[in-house]
């Protein structure tokens, strides 16, 4: 494992006020505003109430610096007040996208007037974004990407189709990774870029694709001839695969790749604190998820502590991803395992009964957004020199 993930150190004694803070207001806005804890909630639960109260605490656009109107604070505290937001399942789903990624996105390559654009808005709470790059044909391989950019006057000229975009029918614009070059087999990450698209341009269709659960939060993209301005493209034309490389490192390694389930689990290990009658596999069965989510924690926080000290942390991201999301897959089906009593309804009254409903609909899908377990091992892969 050396070399593989960064140096793993515990959370420093200071973040434990930030964390007692936040879990106050937790309860606090819960108990006034009456939402429920949610199984993967930064996917299923959009309130942009919810959202500006956040950021009225500081707690968005943490790691963006003052002058941009955000709090110049450190990876490490916003790791702190994630991992709490998920472990709560608040409803965060408005800002996810944003704030996790397209903020840090836009401070590295985004332009002085992209910057001034979006970040203070961001920080605010008032600003959504989604992320377009999975696409029909190429899944989750960002180098087989079939939308083209072509130059035009003025600007560019995208036509293509996105799949999995979360959220894009509630925000006001997406990241769109498209190719701006033809394809060359043997350097198939060339000629890739990254444009910045108001999702109420002309030629967007934005079509819902459903849930198991009947509920709307992917969608498809559909760009026709869709005019995007030179002010809008992020970064270098060209140089589109070498910028989400970086970004992913924010997407793949953060505590939703560890605790979107995390409700279930507090649910059961309650059910089971509170019983006379435990036997010891499910005591055993209970242990070992905990055992492992430790593990991962300390993982994930040795990625957020690397990105403070601005160190490339995109190989020990995808490996955090892809272990992440197996585990949080194990932890749905064992706790369904553990409380088969429970009756599963995604309506009903009972929330362990609640919660096990949205976690077996859900649980499909952690391992294939962000990057598909098998894309993930070839990450892994090519890090180590293995292919």
């Amino acid at each position: 494992m050396i070399g593989l993930v960064p140096e793993v150190i515990p959370l420093p004694p200071e973040t434990a006020e930030l964390r007692a803070a936040v879990r106050d207001f937790l309860a606090a806005d819960r108990n006034r505003y009456g939402w429920e804890p949610r199984v993967d909630s930064w996917i299923s639960s959009w309130d942009p109430g919810f959202s500006r109260r956040l950021a009225q605490q500081g707690w968005l656009g943490m790691t963006i610096p003052t002058e941009h109107g955000g709090q110049g604070r450190s990876h490490l505290e916003r790791f702190v007040v994630t991992e709490e937001l998920l472990a709560h399942g608040a409803p965060v789903a408005a800002h996810w996208v944003s704030d996790r990624q397209v903020g840090p996105a836009l401070l590295k390559h985004g332009s002085t007037t992209q910057r001034e654009r979006y970040l203070p808005r961001i920080a605010s709470g008032e600003c959504y974004f989604a992320i377009g790059m999975s696409e029909p044909e190429a899944g989750s391989d960002l180098a087989s990407v079939r939308t083209r950019g072509v130059r035009v006057d003025g600007g560019w000229e995208v036509t293509g189709t996105k799949v999995w975009t979360s959220g894009a029918h509630h925000s006001e614009a997406f990241f769109v990774l498209a190719r701006t070059e033809d394809l060359d087999p043997k350097h198939r990450h060339e000629g890739l870029s990254q444009f910045l698209i108001t999702l109420n341009s002309p030629g967007i269709d934005i079509r819902p694709i459903k849930l198991l659960t009947g509920q709307h939060h992917f969608n498809e993209v559909v760009l026709d001839h869709v005019f995007v301005p030179d002010d809008m493209v992020v970064g270098t034309p060209g140089e589109g695969w070498r910028q989400v490389g970086s970004e992913l490192s924010f997407e793949r390694s953060g505590p939703e790749r560890i605790l979107s389930p995390q409700p279930l689990l507090d649910a059961v290990g309650a059910q089971l604190a509170g019983s006379d009658d435990v036997d010891d596999h499910s005591l055993v069965t209970f242990g070992n998820l905990v055992a492992d989510l430790t593990t991962l924690r300390h993982l994930s926080s040795s990625v957020a502590r690397a990105l403070s000290n601005d160190e490339p942390a995109d190989l020990a991201a995808a490996l955090i991803k892809e272990i992440g999301t197996s585990f949080e897959q194990r932890v749905v089906s064992d706790c369904a395992e553990l409380a088969a009593h429970a009756h599963t309804d995604l309506e009903s009254s009972d929330t362990l009964g609640r919660l096990i409903a949205e976690a077996l609909l859900h649980a499909p899908g952690f391992t294939l957004r962000g990057g598909t377990s098998e894309v993930l091992r070839g990450v892994i892969a090519r890090g180590l020199g293995l292919r």
